[in-house]
C-alpha cells in the first residue's frame, strides 16, 4: 500500500475511528510486507528455488565455449597473419585488418549500448553468432573463388568480411556480458576465459597446421583452409548451445526470472525458449515498483573508473598486439615462426591469467588498486621499444607473456567486481557500457599502433 494513500485514508476516517500513530505505522508496514511477499511468491512459483538450482558446472562450460566462439573468428584472422602477409605484403594486413574491424565493432556497440533495454538479448546473441559463422565461412569461399591469389580487389574483399566480424562482435560481446552480469560471477569469468581461450586455441591450431603442411606443396594455404574450417565449426556450435542448451539450465532460468522480476525486458525471449511466461513476473514487479532503475548515464558516472580501466587496459594491449609483434620485432633464430610464437605466448598467458581471480585472496577488488595497476602497465611501452631494438628473442617472449598476463587478470577483476550491488536491468546496462569502453580502447590502441612504424620506411 502506498504511504500517501495510507495518510489520506487515515485523515478521511480520523473523525470516525481514530488510529494511534503506532497502530497506523504497523498497518502500513504489514501491507508493505504482504506486497513484497506476494511478489516473491509469484516469482518463486515460476523460478526454481535457489536451494534446488542445478546446472552451474554445465553453465560454466557453455559460457566458456560461447566466449571462445565470440572471438575465435577474429583470433583466427590474427593467427593466419603470416598467410595474408604472403598474399598482401605491401598492405600491412595485421594493422589494416584490425583497423577495419574496430570502427564497425565500436559503432555497432555504441548503438546497442544506447538501446540495450529495448534489444532482445536472445535475438541479439543468435544474430551475432550466425554472422560470425557465415563470415568465417566466407573467408574460405573467397579464397577458393580467387584460387588463393593476392591483389587489391581480393584484399578489399577480405576487409569487407572483417567489417562483418566487427558487427558480430558488438552483438555478441555486449549481449553476453550484459546477460551474464546479473548471473553468478563464475559465468562471466568463464565467458571471459573463453575469450582468451579462443586466442590460445587458434594459436595452437595454427602452429600445428603450419608444422603439418610446411613441407607440402602450397602447404601454407592448405593449413589456413583447414584452420578456418575448424573455426567455422566452433561458431556453428555456439549457435546450437545458446539456442537450445543454455536457456534451459535451471540456474540460468532462475537468474533470468529474477531479472525479469526486477524489470528486465531483455530476457523475455530466452525465458519463453525455456518454457517460462513472464506476464506474471512483470505484474509482480509492477506492483512492487521494481521497474525503477538507474539510467545509463547514472550508471556510467557511478562506474566511470571501471570504464576507464578497461579502456586503458586495451589501449596499451592493442598498441602492441598484434601489429608491433608482426612488423617491429626484427628477425631472430625462430625465423617465420617468431611472430606466431609471440602471438601464442600472449594468448596462453592471457588465458591463464583469467583464472587467477578465482582465488579470492589474490583477486584485486580495490577501485584505486585497479586504476594504479592499469596505469602502471604503460611502463611496458619503453620496455618493448628497447627490447625490440637491443634485446634478444627470449626477452621479447617474456614481455609478451607479461602483457597477456596483466591483460587477462585485470579484465576479469574489473568485469566481475563492477556489476555487484545492482539490479538485473542495471547490471545488463552496465555490462554494455563496459564492453563499449573496452572496444573503444581496442580501437584507440589499433590507431596508436601505427606510431611504431613512423620513420622506419615501411609506409
Amino acid at each position: 500500500m502506498d504511504f500517501n494513500k495510507c495518510i489520506n485514508i487515515r485523515i478521511r476516517y480520523q473523525s470516525i475511528t481514530p488510529l494511534p500513530p503506532s497502530r497506523f505505522i504497523s498497518i502500513w508496514c504489514w501491507n508493505l510486507i504482504n506486497k513484497e511477499a506476494a511478489m516473491t511468491t509469484a516469482i518463486s512459483s515460476i523460478s526454481p528455488s535457489p536451494t534446488r538450482l542445478e546446472g552451474k558446472f554445465m553453465g560454466m562450460l557453455v559460457c566458456w565455449i560461447l566466449g571462445l566462439g565470440s572471438l575465435v573468428s577474429w583470433n583466427s584472422l590474427l593467427s593466419i597473419g603470416d598467410y595474408y602477409y604472403a598474399l598482401y605484403p605491401n598492405y600491412h594486413p595485421s594493422r589494416v585488418l584490425t583497423l577495419v574491424y574496430q570502427p564497425f565493432a565500436l559503432g555497432t556497440m555504441a548503438l546497442l549500448a544506447y538501446n540495450e533495454a529495448k534489444v532482445d538479448t536472445r535475438m541479439r546473441n543468435l544474430a551475432g553468432y550466425t554472422v560470425f559463422t557465415l563470415s568465417t565461412f566466407s573467408l574460405i569461399v573467397l579464397d577458393l573463388a580467387t584460387s588463393g591469389k593476392g591483389g587489391l580487389g581480393n584484399y578489399i574483399g577480405v576487409c569487407a568480411i572483417v567489417g562483418t566480424f566487427g558487427v558480430a562482435d558488438a552483438h555478441v560481446q555486449g549481449g553476453m556480458v550484459g546477460d551474464l552480469s546479473f548471473m553468478c560471477p563464475e559465468f562471466i569469468q568463464s565467458f571471459l576465459a573463453g575469450l582468451a581461450a579462443s586466442g590460445a586455441l587458434t594459436s595452437g591450431l595454427r602452429l600445428m597446421t603450419k608444422a603439418a603442411f610446411e613441407n607440402s606443396s602450397n602447404g601454407l594455404r592448405k593449413g589456413v583452409m583447414l584452420f578456418l574450417a575448424i573455426s567455422t565449426f566452433f561458431e556453428f556450435l555456439c549457435i546450437l548451445l545458446y539456442a537450445f542448451i543454455f536457456p534451459k539450465l535451471p540456474i540460468v532460468k532462475h537468474y533470468r526470472t529474477k531479472a525479469a522480476g526486477e524489470g528486465s525486458t531483455t530476457v523475455a525471449a530466452d525465458l519463453a525458449a525455456a518454457g517460462i511466461q513472464t506476464q506474471q513476473i512483470e505484474k509482480a514487479g509492477d506492483d512492487a515498483k521494481q521497474l525503477q532503475r538507474l539510467s545509463t548515464k547514472q550508471l556510467f558516472f557511478q562506474n566511470i573508473d571501471y570504464a576507464l580501466d578497461l579502456y586503458l587496459i586495451y589501449v596499451l594491449t592493442l598498441s602492441i598486439f598484434p601489429g608491433f609483434l608482426y612488423e617491429n620485432t626484427g628477425t631472430h633464430k625462430l625465423g617465420s615462426w617468431y611472430a606466431l610464437v609471440l602471438i601464442a605466448m600472449y594468448n596462453v598467458w592471457d588465458l591463464i591469467a583469467r583464472y587467477i581471480p578465482l582465488i579470492e585472496k589474490i583477486k584485486l577488488k580495490s577501485r584505486k588498486g585497479l586504476m594504479i595497476a592499469t596505469l602502471s602497465r604503460f611502463l611496458l611501452i619503453p620496455c618493448f621499444y628497447f627490447t625490440a631494438k637491443y634485446g634478444d628473442q627470449g626477452w621479447m617472449i617474456f614481455l609478451v607473456s607479461f602483457l597477456g598476463l596483466t591483460n587477462g587478470y585485470l579484465t576479469v577483476c574489473v568485469m566481475t567486481v563492477a556489476p555487484q550491488g545492482y539490479k538485473g536491468p542495471e547490471q545488463n546496462a552496465l555490462g554494455n557500457i563496459l564492453v563499449l569502453f573496452l572496444l573503444g580502447g581496442i580501437f584507440s590502441g589499433v590507431a596508436l599502433d601505427w606510431l611504431w612504424i613512423i620513420g622506419n620506411g615501411k609506409f
